[in-house]
């Protein structure tokens, strides 16, 4: 037997019911880990930050200047980021205009400490 596991059957059946009922079901844990992979990347999280500090929209090219990488690559995170559903996008003419999503935003405030946090939503 290991420290991790208990030695003997110890169900308080009415508790664990309640926790349970609690717990999210795998479907929805699953968008969440997904949201939370995409924010593990370090470029992705800056961009993240750059879009909630904007409060608004920016385009790639804005990004890219502000976080210090090429556009391309500004992109590929971009479209990480609305494919989870934490960025959101508009053509207008021949550029595209990001935004972080409300989800995004909250995301991303849960996510950062409060120095951060306090920069990003101010």
């Amino acid at each position: 037997m290991t420290d991790e596991s208990c030695e003997l059957l110890c169900l308080d059946l009415p508790e664990a019911e309640r926790v349970r009922s609690l717990v999210p079901s795998a479907e929805v844990a699953g968008v969440s880990a997904a949201r939370l992979r995409a924010l593990a990347d370090p470029t992705r999280l800056r961009v993240a930050m750059a879009l909630a500090a904007a409060g608004g929209e920016l385009c790639v090219c804005d990004l890219a200047w502000v976080v210090g990488t090429s556009s391309g690559l500004v992109s590929h995170h971009l479209r990480l980021l609305r494919s989870s559903g934490l960025a959101a996008s508009r053509r207008d003419g021949k550029m595209v205009m990001y935004t972080l999503s409300e989800p995004g935003e909250a995301l991303l405030r849960s996510v950062t400490d409060s120095t951060v946090g306090s920069q990003v939503t101010s």
